[in-house]
């Protein structure tokens, strides 16, 4: 089959989101770029945390569908940010629990509390609702789609894209746990103590924990 490793990559990637409870039933989809041109996405229905090898549509970035199953009603959503973003390589779309309450709210998530978070959450970007497969969240989502590698879907879920799978997971792993931390801070009345901004700019510069981002423009 071509394509098999990336085939086998998604499917892991949906066994990890199931098993780290990022994902559940058919709320979410899951893709990956093929090439150039075309991009992997999981099929219409799928239970993501439970798909098989073949439970994935390829499809062209200039002609849609192009073979498999039927895809995702996501793949416009998808396939504005392969257009705006060349170098993204995979994106996962889900409705965590923690991430999604943030997006159904009006609270802001702060990126200051520890390490990961200022590096994977540097920027969040909120979408006002469209309805799921629509013309009009596809744009929305292009629109926005440079200025960010996360976004909060409001009242619908959150959409992380980056270079690879395995920077993806990371990253929707991030969201979620911090969005839980914050809201058991919350809860509990825990004032948290994060870092201010210039610590931030000063991490993001010049800790050397990961390549500082070069943001298209």
């Amino acid at each position: 089959m071509e394509h098999l490793p990336i085939l086998k990559e998604l499917h892991q990637a949906g066994l990890f989101m199931r098993e780290n409870d990022l994902v559940w039933g058919t709320a979410g989809n899951i893709s990956a770029r093929a090439d150039e041109n075309q991009f992997y996405i999981s099929a219409s229905g799928t239970y993501v945390g439970d798909m098989a090898i073949d439970d994935f549509a390829l499809c062209s970035l200039e002609e849609g569908p192009v073979s498999g199953k039927k895809p995702s009603k996501e793949h416009n959503m998808h396939r504005a940010v392969y257009e705006e973003r060349p170098e993204i390589g995979a994106i996962l779309h889900a409705s965590p629990f923690y991430s999604t309450l943030i997006a159904c709210s009006d609270v802001e998530l702060p990126s200051n509390y520890f390490v990961e978070a200022m590096y994977y959450l540097e920027r969040v970007e909120r979408i006002p609702y469209f309805h799921p497969g629509s013309r009009e969240l596809a744009d929305a989502v292009k629109e926005k789609a440079k200025d960010t590698n996360v976004m909060l879907l409001e009242n619908h879920g959150i959409l992380i894209y980056d270079e690879n799978i395995k920077e993806a997971r990371m990253a929707l792993q991030t969201l979620e746990y911090t969005a839980r931390m914050h809201i058991t801070a919350m809860e509990k009345g825990i004032t948290m103590q994060g870092l201010d901004h210039s610590q931030e700019q000063d991490f993001l510069q010049n800790s050397g924990y990961k390549p500082v981002r070069n943001w298209p423009r």
